[in-house]
């Protein structure tokens, strides 16, 4: 799994035949990118338990036009709680595995996220970005397999690769992270036990919260600002590996610094965003390499701008991009990487 390396007499480690590998990136990074700091994580975990705290402090007090700018504080503010477990799962977050799968249970409880279902399917991803017919984020779906869909499930598949994309985890939550027979030997009890640590938790918050606050208060206190976490869940993890320009490949043509390396995608957000949420968004050196805390990403990502900068894919979140992604990149298309569904409805009408 090689590429060409570019013709810059900047690239470190490049190999003599003019390839090089992801071990080669690795090597030029700073080994700063790498050290635990458990000052700075535990101080993201202070920030995120205030940011959370204040934006149920705003939801009880807001007046009811203001309540969308308090959901999506909270939900933001909840996405934070994410990344903590993120670095959790990948053992970034504490040297010690037992801190590592505590945290990571705890700060997933409010999102009803099993964590090492979860993590399990997330390096998962993390080993076969972008290869088709195996990734399991966002992977588009078939000329031929849409084709042979019902109705009903096209237009479901239409709605999340769309205008409705911002739901499209909840969908990829409910699918995957909860059915603990479809994983195997140790990997099954781990899962099954993160699946009953959340239902139980569920049983016990959600009538609680009812039963205090009322329907009502189900609502606002937990179902939107869960919406308004899941809408960045499904925004940065679609815009992390999809643009018209970065293919999905089948295995025999997939390559591992093609889809690390060039098939990910780094995007600024305003700063608040990127705040709370941890640096996520600074997406290229963690697909490098897993072990980067998030804390570490922006010093990375500014050796990959140094040292890889040809490779390095940068984009700014706005409008335009989302229409980009979700006006066009719908259905696999060999040579052109996505086809529309407007072409691809067109082209069936002319045959």
């Amino acid at each position: 799994m090689t590429a060409t390396a570019p013709n810059r007499s900047a690239s470190p480690t490049a190999s003599q035949d003019g390839t090089f590998q992801i071990r080669d990136i690795i090597q030029s990074l700073p080994k700063a990118c790498f050290e635990q700091d458990p000052v700075q994580a535990w101080g993201r975990v202070v920030l995120s338990v205030a940011a959370v705290a204040l934006s149920y402090v705003f939801l009880a007090i807001a007046p009811w036009y203001l309540l969308p700018f308090a959901w999506a504080f909270a939900g933001t503010a909840l996405t934070g709680f994410f990344v903590i477990a993120h670095d959790c799962g990948h053992r970034s977050f504490s040297k010690r595995r037992w801190v590592n799968d505590w945290v990571g249970h705890i700060f997933l409880l409010p999102l009803i996220y099993p964590f090492h279902a979860w993590r399990i399917l997330h390096n998962y991803h993390h080993t076969h970005t972008n290869k088709l017919d195996v990734d399991n984020a966002w992977q588009p779906c078939k000329p031929e397999e849409y084709g042979q869909l019902n109705s009903g499930i096209q237009v479901g598949y239409r709605a999340l690769r769309s205008y409705f994309w911002w739901v499209g985890s909840i969908a990829h939550w409910l699918k995957l992270h909860f059915d603990w027979t479809t994983f195997e030997g140790k990997e099954r009890q781990q899962v099954k036990l993160s699946v009953l640590v959340v239902l139980g938790f569920a049983l016990i918050a959600f009538p609680t919260l009812i039963l205090t606050t009322g329907v009502w208060g189900f609502i606002k206190f937990w179902v939107m600002p869960w919406l308004g976490y899941h809408f960045w869940m499904s925004t940065f993890t679609l815009v992390h590996h999809t643009a018209m320009e970065i293919p999905f490949k089948p295995a025999s043509e997939w390559n591992a610094v093609e889809a690390q390396l060039v098939g990910t995608v780094h995007c600024d957000y305003p700063r608040w965003v990127e705040v709370l949420c941890h640096d996520i968004s600074v997406h290229v050196p963690h697909h490098i390499s897993t072990a980067i805390p998030s804390y570490r990403l922006r010093m990375a990502h500014q050796s990959l701008k140094e040292n890889w900068g040809d490779y390095v894919r940068e984009r700014r979140f706005d409008w335009t991009l989302i229409k980009e992604i979700v006006n066009e990149c719908h259905l696999y298309e060999r040579d052109r990487n996505y086809q529309s569904f407007k072409d691809y409805h067109l082209n069936n009408t002319n045959a």
